[in-house]
């Protein structure tokens, strides 16, 4: 079924003709912007078509359309992922240290993806395995980077408005234009505000899981001389999120919570993007980059109220039963400041070496991370944990790389050396300073068989630090610290076009080699079971292979098919969990969490000379384990979208539809025990995805 499955979704997106060659797409997240059809290395654009034909509010609505990408649906908006199956799927603990880059215009906000609207972007870059040349410790798995539009000579503007059910009110606006004869700017505008698809029916409220998203964001783009240009980026981000999903009997959206909780981020980042022509020979590129965010994150840990819980009989310390007094609610204050510098120096044409060769680059990086959490939660009326800590990394990495072109091949040779080091401290007495020395790089060759096919093979190490645990219990006390993992990546790919450029296909194979895998646990303590004991170990060694297809074709020159798969197995080879001082659970041979075994996504865009346009998309996924310390599984679904419309030159209108079908399908679960009245009995608890919503959205251009 699962290989059938995948086989339809290539096989639907085959075509025979086109009218018009595909536009050339460059990959900015590259260290040299290469071409995609040229980069060695199974990667995803989505470009500004697409981003508009699909629609969408935010980074989250895409995020099916991608290849081996999921997510852990433990926030409101996504900020955990998994590329290949390699990636985190909640609250970290210890070291703030992502397995997924996330990047927005060179502000890093890995770990804090929440801050990622679509509106007036150019693209989105998805790159698969690791980039441990060029993004080090935080790029283990791949990395997502999010490019908005750059500032135009031209003057333009525009506005959006979307108006949807869920109370959904969606305003956009934008400006562009040169300022002098070589400054230009550009500012964006883009609110988004909806009730949450959530009920409460204990207080009568439908917003206590809202959205309430504001992103504001500035360009300048200098350019004085032939030889220098400037880019200066500044974003502003505000998440006035509601956290209202649990339920006791998993109904998906009727909630009986007394204290819903609060998903919020307030984020602001600069970077300073600059490059300088030193001579013909070589140029100077330095990219400066800080972030500031104030997170708060609650919610209601027993998932209903006080009359519920009064109404149900538990057991009391004298052998008999008592009405249930439960009341939980867990908080936690996040203050993140980040700031990094990264100098490069690379070669231009006249500057190759080896007989001209070879283009060359090196580069030095350092960055400071500090942050403040203070965390507290409530137990029938009582303190159950406060907890305030502090941490403080820096890192020092340098890198370079080679790329040598011979006859018909490209050669490409990428090496980081980095050097981190940690102060923690917390109220509870625990001190941390570790620090360490990692490397990570690339080996790759890229034969260009002709003007329409190249092949590549692709050997990559990437490398995430270690960290710590802070709070266990004494059996676990061998797992305070745990190391650095490392993985290795194997890859084969074959880029094409066919039918004089009428038909684009991406193919790769690829073997994901982990060591000292860093697994993340979560035990219920059983003398105190509304608390949980997270922590994060080393299992021995996982293995994940799997391919990845993407296709795209245009069939008429009105009409547009595409279509993606990706295909992923993943394994523990010897793993033993610790689940509490007498239990333990085997792992070893079973498939790691949030790693479904297929995704696909298919769909049209037809647009005519008329003006009318219609897009569908279907995007499904296979079942995969929500945990890597029980067997909760989610179910395997498909989501279908459409939009349809019509478009003049400076204005556009589209009535648009999500979920179509409204299936109801989890994005994160849980499987422990929640409810006194049943003895605290494991049981599955399930967060599910948005249901069916249907929209109108108009757009109009001032020219």
């Amino acid at each position: 079924m699962r290989r059938s499955i995948i086989a339809l979704a290539v096989v639907s997106s085959l075509a025979i003709a086109q009218e018009q060659p595909i536009e050339t797409i460059t990959v900015t997240a590259d260290l040299r912007n290469i071409e995609l059809n040229q980069l060695p290395g199974s990667a995803t654009v989505i470009d500004e078509v697409q981003l508009q034909d699909e629609g969408g509010e935010h980074f989250e609505q895409i995020l099916d359309n991608i290849p081996n990408l999921n997510w852990s649906g433990a926030t409101s908006r996504p900020r955990y992922f998994q590329i290949r199956g390699v990636g985190e799927q909640e609250e970290y603990q210890g070291a703030p240290n992502s397995s997924v880059g996330f990047i927005v215009d060179d502000i890093d906000l890995s770990g804090l993806g929440m801050a990622a609207s679509l509106y007036d972007l150019e693209q989105v870059e998805v790159l698969r395995g690791p980039q441990g040349t060029q993004y080090g410790a935080n790029a283990l798995a791949g990395l997502i980077y999010v490019k908005s539009q750059d500032p135009t000579e031209a003057v333009e503007s525009g506005i959006s408005v979307t108006l949807a059910e869920d109370s959904q009110q969606t305003y956009g606006g934008y400006v562009s234009g040169a300022l002098t004869d070589s400054l230009s700017a550009r500012t964006v505008f883009h609110l988004n505000q909806q009730d949450g698809f959530r009920d409460n029916q204990y207080l009568g409220k439908d917003d206590t899981n809202k959205r309430d998203e504001l992103t504001f964001r500035t360009k300048l783009l200098w350019q004085p001389t032939d030889s220098f240009d400037a880019k200066l980026t500044f974003l502003h981000a505000n998440l006035d999120n509601g956290y209202d999903t649990w339920t006791l009997d998993n109904n998906g959206y009727n909630s009986s919570s007394d204290e819903p909780g609060e998903d919020s981020q307030r984020t602001n980042g600069a970077s300073l993007n600059m490059r300088f022509g030193v001579n013909d020979k070589m140029s100077l590129r330095t990219i400066t980059s800080w972030t500031n965010t104030h997170a708060t994150n609650s919610f209601d840990g027993d998932w209903s109220n006080p009359d519920y819980w009064s109404g149900k009989e538990c057991d009391d310390y004298a052998g008999g039963t008592e009405a249930c007094q439960y009341d939980y609610t867990w908080a936690k204050d996040q203050q993140r400041d980040t700031l990094s510098q990264e100098i490069r120096l690379s070669s231009e044409e006249a500057g190759r070496i080896f007989a001209g060769s070879t283009d060359w680059l090196v580069g030095i990086y350092g960055s400071r991370l500090r942050e403040t959490n203070d965390l507290e939660s409530f137990y029938n009326g009582f303190t159950d944990e406060m907890l305030k800590s502090d941490f403080e990394s820096e890192s020092v990495a340098i890198f370079g790389q080679l790329d040598s072109e011979l006859g018909k091949w490209l050669l490409s040779f990428g090496l980081r050396f980095e050097h981190r080091d940690v102060e923690y401290k917390d109220d509870s007495g625990e001190d941390f300073a570790p620090d360490e020395d990692m490397w990570g790089g690339h080996i790759s060759a890229t034969y260009r068989w002709n003007d329409q096919h190249n092949s590549y093979v692709r050997v990559a190490r990437g490398y995430k630090a270690g960290g710590f645990n802070m709070g266990l219990p004494d059996y676990l006390t061998t797992n305070t610290e745990y190391d650095s993992e490392t993985l290795y990546n194997y890859e084969i790919g074959l880029k094409s076009t066919w039918l004089d450029g009428d038909l684009r296909s991406n193919v790769s194979l690829f073997y994901m080699d982990r060591k000292d895998q860093q697994v993340e646990a979560s035990i219920q303590d059983p003398e105190d079971p509304q608390r949980f004991i997270l922590y994060t170990n080393n299992a021995t060694d996982s293995s994940n292979y799997g391919a990845e297809i993407e296709l795209s074709y245009q069939l008429h020159r009105n009409l547009e098919l595409h279509g993606s798969a990706g295909w992923l197995e993943t394994e523990y080879d010897d793993y033993v969990v610790q689940l509490s001082e007498t239990e333990s659970r085997d792992l070893s041979g079973r498939d790691l969490a949030h790693a479904p075994n297929y995704q696909f996504a298919i769909g049209a865009t037809y647009r005519n000379d008329q003006g009318w346009f219609a897009n569908v998309n279907l995007s499904g996924k296979d079942e995969f384990y929500y945990s890597d310390t029980n067997d909760s599984t989610s179910d395997s679904y498909q989501v279908l979208d459409a939009k349809v419309g019509y478009e003049a030159s400076d204005w556009s209108v589209y009535v648009w539809g999500r979920n179509l079908t409204d299936e109801e399908y989890g994005v994160r679960g849980f499987y422990f025990g929640n409810e006194p009245d049943l003895g605290w009995a494991d049981k599955q608890y399930i967060r599910y995805g948005d249901p069916q919503q249907l929209g109108v959205t108009f757009n109009y251009h001032f020219m």
